[in-house]
């Protein structure tokens, strides 16, 4: 009686436990735990595939290097011209006096450990030097490309506040990202997809812009347009030209936080920036030497602000105006805390899956679990009789343990994973009946109702084991190695066989003690 009693009690434990666990999905205001999370298949959402455009990751490594390659040559008094891309991963130049090319090479050697002198070529003003990345170097570029557009895409999405979104990469320079529950899509795609490159250049006074729009723009200068606002992109309102010098004074990686704040004069948002040590000093030192001059702030290209630099600047703070409403300041906010992207992104498919598509896919495996598990029931109980009903209220309790468990680990739960929990009824009678088939054998060689359960147990009990322990060692398999739609399926799987363990071995065993060892019954009705 005593082993009975402490079996009760584990069991109304863990009983409890899952029913508290699972009580949030149907009324959220019971408790302050997560309900089920529901995945894109039945909650409804959003399924993008994002290609990193990996050129220009080189590309940026390449133009970087350069702009290196010309300070170093200054430097070292080596005199040349003509310093370009050859290609995607190398750059020319002709140094005027070609007993310096060891000169060049030693910078080479010295400055990149995956940069070497591809070829040289005499030429009539001196001689012409080509030098590129390594394959290995453009490899590893590209993958790591893809590597940080995908993390970045983690972070913003998390700061968005998505519920157990799936992002994964796919291919060598593909993103896959699902989003379940989001109803903003397009609000989302702007989100993911801005390269957030955020710059700080001066605008060229100097020359003319009007000349400037007619073509004659002027060397180490462009044409960068404001950012437009909503309503005047609806309106079809031209942006503002601006005449930008090219060179970058300061860039977003050196950004440490982002803040959406309300400006007390104008009541409208901006976004407050701020720098580490290193950007904090190089910001303090462009604003001031460049006191009454315009600073252009540039994002992916656009112009957000450009004001006037009235003194120096201490501290490391700057701030992004635009006529922004609250969403935009906050979606940039997100934006530039995430970082910049290392390469552009574009779509290549999207798919919006809408909540109605997934209720009707909640409803068709509702609609099979509730058909399969009467037609168990139906069988359990006719073939086994007071057996099989108590094999089918261990199936109930079975069910109950695989909500909580999802519930607890915060698991996914997809349409795969329904079939696997369907599947899970099936299995759950399935250690039953092997028990019971040997309880039967024990009473046929005439012994007692309490003998024949205890030999059926603990006879059937290890079968029962290695059966269920292989099929978990799969599902593992399954959910280590698989994607979105089989981990579904796997997550189901492992907690259904572990819940059928658990219902097999220690409830069925207890309702079976219960009723013919501590109350005597003494006909088996199995």
């Amino acid at each position: 009686m005593n082993n009975v009693s402490w079996r009760l009690l584990i069991v109304f434990g863990v009983l409890i436990i899952a029913a508290i666990l699972v009580a949030p999905t149907f009324k959220p205001s019971l408790w302050p735990h997560k309900e089920i999370n529901l995945g894109l298949d039945l909650k409804g959402g959003m399924h993008l595939v994002l290609e990193v455009e990996t050129e220009k990751a080189i590309e940026s490594t390449v133009d970087r290097i350069q702009s290196e390659m010309r300070s170093m040559l200054r430097k070292e008094r080596i005199r040349h011209h003509g310093i370009a891309s050859a290609g995607e991963t190398q750059m020319s130049f002709t140094i005027l006096n070609r007993d310096e090319i060891d000169g060049v090479r030693r910078i080479v050697e010295r400055e990149y450990a995956d940069v070497e002198v591809k070829s040289t070529s005499p030429v009539e003003s001196g001689l012409k030097v080509s030098i590129g990345l390594t394959d290995s170097w453009v490899r590893e570029i590209k993958k790591q490309a893809v590597e940080q557009a995908l993390e970045t895409i983690r972070n913003r999405i998390d700061q968005f506040g998505v519920s157990e979104p799936d992002i994964r990469i796919q291919g060598e320079k593909r993103v896959l990202v699902q989003l379940p529950g989001i109803k903003d899509t397009q609000r989302a795609k702007e989100l993911i997809g801005k390269t957030a490159q955020l710059e700080f250049k001066l605008l060229d006074e100097e020359n003319d812009l009007g000349a400037a729009l007619n073509g004659d723009v002027p060397s180490g200068s462009e044409i960068l347009y404001q950012a437009a606002e909503a309503s005047q992109a609806r309106a079809g309102a031209e942006s503002q030209p601006y005449l930008v010098k090219k060179r970058t004074l300061l860039t977003g990686a050196h950004l440490t936080d982002a803040q959406v704040r309300i400006d007390q004069q104008y009541n409208e948002p901006f976004v407050s920036i701020e720098f580490d040590r290193k950007g904090a000093r190089t910001f303090e030192r462009i604003t001031g030497e460049n006191v009454k001059k315009r600073l252009a702030i540039v994002l992916d290209d656009k112009v957000y602000s450009a004001p006037v630099i009235q003194e120096r600047i201490p501290g490391g703070t700057a701030r992004i105006t635009g006529n922004f409403t609250t969403q935009e300041a906050h979606d940039l906010a997100i934006i530039l805390r995430a970082g910049a992207l290392p390469a552009p992104v574009h779509i290549i498919e999207e798919r919006t899956v809408g909540p109605s598509l997934g209720q009707d896919s909640i409803q068709a495996g509702l609609l099979s679990m509730i058909v399969g598990g009467i037609l168990v029931v139906l069988f359990m109980g006719i073939y086994y009789k007071v057996g099989g009903l108590i094999a089918d209220f261990a199936l109930l309790l079975n069910i109950l343990l695989i909500a909580g468990g999802l519930a607890a680990f915060g698991a996914t739960l997809t349409l795969p994973g329904i079939a696997g929990i369907i599947l899970t009824i099936g299995m759950a009678v399935d250690a039953n009946v092997i028990i019971f088939e040997r309880i039967r054998e024990e009473m046929r060689l005439g012994k007692t109702p309490a003998a024949s359960i205890a030999a059926g147990f603990e006879r059937a009990g290890l079968t029962v084991l290695d059966a269920n322990v292989t099929t978990l060692i799969a599902a593992l398999v399954l959910f280590q190695f698989g994607t979105g739609p089989v981990k579904g399926f796997a997550v189901t799987l492992s907690l259904g066989v572990l819940a059928s363990l658990f219902t097999a071995l220690i409830i069925s065993r207890l309702i079976f003690d219960y009723i013919y060892v501590a109350k005597h019954v003494r006909t088996l009705s199995i």
